[in-house]
């Protein structure tokens, strides 16, 4: 009897201890995994967002960028991650929505993730050179199915790759991976710069990174991919030009653990960004960039993610795009 009131107790003293060490999460920094290079918009997103989320979190946050393989490498650290909360992920549109719908073969799926938030959208506008005899969205189709047109992207199996072929084939492009010709470069600015040269026709990509060739006259954008007009794009979008499924072609930022992080982790995560997307200097830093802060909830942005994943898979089963390797 003695000896199953000692264990009965040191069960309860085990339960307490476990609730009291999951109560004071986090107890220690937390690893932060950017899974792709520096200079980038998703290591754009993590640093400017760093200051306000760690003081959130009342812990330090340690920034790694753990990259490769279009942002598989720094994804499958934190698939295998205990967890706990001490290792997270800032997932992006790229790692978690294109390369699964593109890629044959990926060492993880959606599900081996659970996501706290999506925070961050990056609108995505289609843009020709000033000079060029384009000036709608009628006129390049019309080019498309007279002649051919090109575009450009940061590489085969991007979101600038599968951004284009989405809005040709919405814009009655039947086949725009044979139609039309595809040129990668090597990134997002390369892929505006092959336009600027006259090396392809159009880009699809981040309405930032298209931003300052606009403004300065050097890039004429022919929509946008919200329902609402974007400051300093004076192009219809894709609302007003009837094709409202363009609207899932976004990029996105968000965070994500392990599958199976625990609610209470998850809870917490919650304040802590509701809290860090609040701070006025991150806004004014990220709105200034182009993008557009929306806080998901958990819930919001598993939803959002998979409906984006599901409209990308589908258009390149569609389409034949599915990349090997």
């Amino acid at each position: 009897m003695k000896l199953q009131r000692i264990g009965a107790l040191g069960a309860l003293s085990m339960i307490a201890f476990a609730n009291v060490a999951q109560a004071e999460y986090p107890e220690r920094p937390v690893n932060m995994v950017i899974p792709y290079g520096a200079g980038g918009a998703t290591d754009i997103s993590a640093r400017l967002i760093a200051e306000p989320l760690g003081t959130a979190v009342g812990k330090p946050l340690v920034m790694a960028n753990i990259t490769g393989a279009g942002g598989a490498t720094g994804s499958v650290s934190v698939q295998n991650a205990s967890p706990d909360g001490y290792t997270m992920l800032f997932a992006r549109v790229g790692s978690h929505t294109v390369s699964p719908a593109m890629k044959a073969t990926l060492p993880y799926t959606l599900d081996d993730f659970r996501f706290v938030t999506v925070y961050e959208i990056n609108p995505v506008a289609c843009a020709v050179n000033a000079r060029s005899d384009i000036e709608t969205m009628d006129d390049l189709i019309a080019k498309a199915k007279s002649e051919g047109v090109s575009y450009s992207s940061s590489g085969v199996g991007t979101l600038l790759h599968i951004a284009a072929a989405m809005v040709l084939n919405e814009f009655g492009i039947e086949d725009p991976t044979t139609s039309a010709t595809h040129i990668p470069q090597k990134g997002g600015g390369g892929a505006a710069t092959a336009v600027l040269n006259g090396t392809a026709d159009m880009v699809c990509t981040n309405s930032s990174t298209l931003a300052s060739f606009v403004k300065n006259g050097q890039l004429r954008p022919l929509l946008v991919t919200t329902e609402e007009p974007i400051p300093g794009f004076d192009a219809p979008t894709a609302v007003e030009l009837g094709k409202p499924a363009l609207t899932q072609l976004v990029g996105w930022t968000g965070i994500a653990g392990p599958d199976d992080l625990p609610d209470e982790v998850v809870e917490k995560w919650g304040g802590w960004m509701e809290t860090a997307t609040s701070d006025a200097e991150f806004r004014d830093a990220l709105t200034a960039n182009g993008s557009i802060i929306e806080l998901m909830s958990p819930a919001e942005a598993q939803e959002f993610i998979q409906t984006q994943y599901e409209t990308f898979r589908g258009l390149v089963d569609k389409l034949g795009m599915r990349v090997e390797g």
